[in-house]
């Protein structure tokens, strides 16, 4: 259940009276996601989604998502758009919340995922790049490499109850990837949690992008890391180099990959495993017994970190490497 924060019928008719949106029809809480409230909203005026953002997400942060949605949509990236009220304003308060409405997308997210999905995402993923390569806005990445040392820190001492020595093998890692870690790679806006929950599809037609709460400043490629591991790993953690072949391909041909891009993929890959997989562990660790959501288990990152280590080049990716 990701629905935190309840919304009563005079809260949402009076909040709503503010916008040109007609008169509310139905109102229902959305399960899915860990990061904010959502709600499927009808209006005689049409569907859309309402969030009430929850304390994860940084209330100086919301302008920046914000106004990123409504670049991007004006270059045409299928995202939602922020729907204004009437006093010109897309973040407002409700329930003791920020909130804001923006549109509906159709489609569905995919349960299962095939390599025509991958190739949608990589176009899009590229396409989405290029659009942001104009937006002034600004938000460093808080979850990069330099986050990663402390987040294992506070993951606790019981580190090594997920899996026996886990510790001691996750700081070896770290210290590989921060030695290695890459200075100088083009940079941009990224979405950073391009996960198959957050795409929308009709067949093998995209239809949306959604949840940019982690959108951020940071190296293009990393992006295009993130979803390496979350689109192109089978239910067995085995990697599919079909989907991989793709995801990595349709991207370069929209958006195509520097040489220093190309040879910087096998370790951004490693660290974006092991992002997900330091922000897994905490939450496995510390969230209470009988919280709204149940935490994911941190080892499926744990297989995909095993993985991007015995990888010695981007050919394993799918992608031709002169």
């Amino acid at each position: 259940m990701a629905v935190y924060t309840e919304v009563s019928d005079d809260e949402l008719i009076e909040f709503m009276s503010g916008y040109d949106l007609g008169e509310v029809v139905a109102f229902k809480g959305i399960a899915e996601g860990i990061e904010n409230s959502n709600f499927h909203l009808t209006m005689t005026g049409g569907a859309y989604i309402l969030t009430l953002y929850e304390r994860r997400v940084a209330p100086r942060d919301l302008p920046f998502f914000l106004d990123l949605l409504d670049h991007l949509a004006a270059r045409g990236v299928p995202c939602p758009v922020p729907v204004r009220a009437r006093d010109g304003k897309a973040l407002r308060a409700l329930a003791g919340r920020p909130a804001a409405v923006v549109t509906f997308l159709p489609g569905l997210w995919p349960r299962r995922v095939t390599p025509g999905h991958c190739a949608g995402v990589g176009r899009a993923l590229a396409r989405m790049h290029l659009a942001g390569a104009d937006f002034v806005g600004r938000r460093d990445n808080a979850l990069s490499v330099s986050a990663w040392r402390s987040l294992l820190k506070s993951a606790g001492p019981e580190v090594d109850c997920v899996q026996m020595g886990l510790a001691v093998k996750l700081g070896r890692d770290l210290d590989t990837i921060e030695a290695g870690w890459p200075k100088n790679l083009p940079e941009g806006i990224i979405h950073a949690d391009l996960f198959p929950d957050n795409v929308f599809f009709r067949g093998d037609d995209l239809t949306g992008l959604i949840d940019f709460y982690f959108a951020c400043r940071d190296f293009l490629a990393y992006d295009l890391a993130v979803c390496l591991n979350a689109w192109c790993f089978e239910a067995d953690f085995s990697f599919n180099v079909t989907k991989a072949r793709r995801l990595v391909g349709e991207y370069d041909r929209v958006r195509p990959l520097e040489a220093a891009e190309v040879a910087a993929l096998p370790l951004l890959a490693k660290g974006a495993a092991m992002r997900f997989l330091l922000t897994r562990l905490y939450d496995w660790l510390n969230t209470p017994e009988g919280a709204f959501v149940t935490p994911k288990d941190p080892l499926e990152y744990v297989a995909k970190l095993r993985f991007h280590d015995r990888v010695a080049s981007a050919a394993e990716y799918g992608l031709d490497v002169e």
